[in-house]
Order: C-alpha cells, then sequence, then structure tokens
C-alpha cells in the first residue's frame, strides 16, 4: 500500500495526545495547586518551621518539588505516583515533629529536606529490566 499521497493532518482511529506534553495541558492549575497544599501539609507535619516565614519557605520547598515532578514525569500517573512515593517516604522515614504536632513552631526550618527533595532520585524512573526478546 502507498501512503505517499495521504495527507498528514488526517488521522485515521482515535487521536492520541502526545504522551510526553500532552497530559499537562489537560491537568488543571487548581488540581496542581491541591497537590503542592497536600505536600505542603506533609512538610508541615513532618519538618520544624518558625512562624509565617518558616512556612513561606516550606511553601517555596513544596513548590519547587511539584515543578520538578510535573516536569519530569512522563504522564499524569506518573506524576502522582513520583509525589505519592515521595511523600510516603517522608511519613515513614521522619516521624511526626512534635514542636509542629504541638504548634508552637519555635524551630527553624530544616531546610536539608529540600536536599533530599531535590535528590533526584523521584525523577529517575529507576532502573530498566529486559527479559530477553520477545518477537
Amino acid at each position: 500500500m502507498d501512503n505517499s499521497n495521504s495527507n498528514p493532518s488526517q488521522v485515521d482511529g482515535p487521536v492520541v495526545i502526545d504522551a510526553a506534553t500532552g497530559w499537562r495541558t489537560h491537568l488543571q492549575a487548581d488540581s496542581r495547586q491541591r497537590i503542592v497544599n497536600k505536600i505542603m501539609d506533609t512538610l508541615k507535619r513532618h519538618l520544624p518551621f518558625s512562624g509565617q516565614e518558616g512556612l513561606l519557605e516550606l511553601e517555596k520547598i513544596a513548590v519547587r518539588f511539584e515543578e520538578k515532578i510535573y516536569t519530569a514525569a512522563t504522564s499524569q500517573s506518573d506524576y502522582l505516583r513520583k509525589i505519592s512515593l515521595k511523600m510516603l517516604t517522608m511519613e515513614t522515614k521522619n516521624p511526626v515533629n512534635p514542636a509542629n504536632a504541638a504548634n508552637n513552631g519555635l524551630n527553624p526550618p530544616n531546610l536539608d529536606f529540600a536536599a533530599e527533595l531535590d535528590d533526584g532520585e523521584v525523577c529517575n524512573p529507576g532502573p530498566t529490566f529486559s527479559f530477553g526478546n520477545r518477537s
């Protein structure tokens, strides 16, 4: 069959969204903000912060983390999976900070956690396994 005369703008079958970027156009800004808010809730439970300045610093960390994952993710499910995994890791590795649980907020923010969020581990899909040639 000769397809040399076919028009590339004509699509046979369902329209497929470009997986690399298309999913981002369908994710609403308010959805991303809700995710940042959930990240903030987790950070507030697990990291010490002091007053409004510390809260703003935690917000910057949450926004940077969300943006990094949003940029690196290959799909919306990949985006949500990476964020969920990192938040679950924080929940299991870092017990609830008693200073924040009591809301006294006398400790300065622990910015070392920003490095943990930016460690690249979340953005890398991990090892790829090959199970031989499949024909």
